[in-house]
């Protein structure tokens, strides 16, 4: 992404001289020759760096106390310009809020190394240290530069899926290593003219041109599950699945990483902010989930019009699938007390399964002799319906991978805490209806 400095200055022919010395393909420089049209860019575009020239007429010191506190939630560098040389002049503007203060006339060699220096030490205040990119803050002002532009874009929001499973059960040094290598690749995909940045640890924004962003697309979600099962051990491989371990030896069923990208181009809707755009490719993004592959998903403006992207409902209905009656009375009263709408079925037969999926299934596994609930889960996930369906097995016989090779996500041994069951829901529930950033 381009840096971009704002000269706020009355002559004519010194902020053209500054504009010719500091722009270049990586640095683009506005001038404003006063300060309504100077506030509204600074809003627009959030600049990196304010040159402000003592030409404006007011006290250069007050100015700078305006624009910092205008500016107090984005914090750029102000450099103030004057020709006194006044070491009194220098501590007044410099006490008000300015970074850096240059009497005139300077020397263009040392004028252009100083900017370079404040705009070099911004990206590098701003950057992901784990990936070497530029933070969410940044990323975020890049977006709304875009959003303030005539020029057509595409943004793409990219994520690792199960990336926190991965971490638990291959340390945070393996999961660092995969989220490096996922940005090395994505950073091959792009030209210099496109912007990648870090929205949190597994996310991140790509903001590049129309006609690159379905190919762009395309060739992440190939290269990334080329190279995903390269972090994983033959063991892992061999079975499927990694397991990850819970309280009181819960075991939870996790699948491979893999990768989720939602698109939107220009032109699909008039955006008002950054936040509004945000929203719009999270929906876009949570259509293109698939429980164990990567996909993606981009919105084309020819399908587009007013509330194109489907908002879905929020999910809170959990099915109990219990013989023994007191204890599913016991679960539904303590989930019902939660705030879960939950249902209850006290046989094993696949046709009293609801039509309508809901978020989470309690699931006995049924007698060591029978393992009826192992029958019915390979049944529910066989539905696709059910894709979404989040299923926890609980089971009086203790074979962890037995479960979960049927298509749990969840084995919970019993007898269990109450309280165990219910942290579980609660992370299932919240996956489902998942609202990332």
């Amino acid at each position: 992404m381009q840096t971009v400095t704002l000269i706020i200055d009355k002559r004519r022919e010194i902020p053209i001289k500054y504009k010719r010395l500091l722009e270049n393909e990586y640095s683009q420089v506005i001038l404003s020759k006063n300060l309504v049209s100077a506030m509204k860019f600074i809003q627009d575009k959030e600049p990196d760096l304010i040159i402000i020239s003592d030409s404006m007429g007011q006290d250069l010191d007050n100015y700078c106390k305006e624009i910092r506190a205008l500016t107090y939630n984005m914090r750029p560098i102000i450099i103030a310009t004057s020709k006194s040389a006044e070491m009194s002049d220098r501590m007044k503007v410099l006490e008000s809020g300015a970074d850096d203060f240059i009497s005139e006339p300077i020397n263009s060699k040392e004028f252009v190394a100083r900017i370079r220096a404040h705009l070099r030490r911004e990206l590098e205040s701003n950057l992901d240290t784990q990936k070497i990119l530029p933070n969410r803050n940044y990323t975020l002002r890049a977006l709304k530069r875009v959003l303030s532009s005539d020029k057509e874009w595409a943004a793409l929001l990219i994520n690792i899926d199960n990336f926190e499973n991965y971490r638990e059960v291959y340390t945070k040094l393996a999961s660092d290593k995969l989220v490096q290598t996922y940005a090395a690749i994505i950073t091959s995909a792009l030209s210099k003219e496109d912007f990648l940045g870090s929205l949190s640890e597994n996310y991140f924004l790509v903001i590049t041109d129309i006609l690159k962003v379905e190919p762009i697309a395309k060739f992440l979600t190939f290269a990334f599950d080329t190279v995903a099962k390269k972090f994983y051990s033959a063991n892992d491989i061999d079975r499927g699945f990694i397991i990850t371990q819970g309280d009181n030896q819960a075991g939870m069923r996790s699948e491979f990483v893999h990768t989720t990208i939602g698109g939107i181009p220009s032109g699909t809707k008039k955006y008002e902010d950054t936040q509004e755009l945000l929203s719009d490719l999270i929906n876009v993004h949570n259509l293109a989930k698939l429980p164990t592959k990567s996909n993606y998903v981009i919105e084309r403006t020819k399908l587009s019009a007013k509330d194109a992207i489907i908002e879905t409902t929020y999910n809170n209905k959990i099915l109990i699938i219990e013989e023994d009656e007191s204890m599913t009375l016991l679960i539904s009263t303590i989930l019902n007390l939660q705030g879960y709408k939950t249902f209850v079925q006290n046989t094993y037969a696949s046709e009293e399964i609801p039509t309508v999926p809901p978020a989470v299934i309690i699931l006995d596994a049924g007698t060591a002799e029978s393992k009826n609930g192992l029958e019915l889960c390979k049944i529910i996930r066989k539905n696709q319906e059910y894709k979404n369906t989040k299923i926890i097995i609980t089971s009086v016989f203790h074979d962890k991978e037995e479960i979960l090779k049927v298509g749990a996500d969840l084995y919970l041994p019993k007898p269990y805490d109450m309280s165990v069951l219910i942290k579980w829901v609660d992370s299932f529930i919240k996956e489902v209806n998942i609202s990332v950033l």
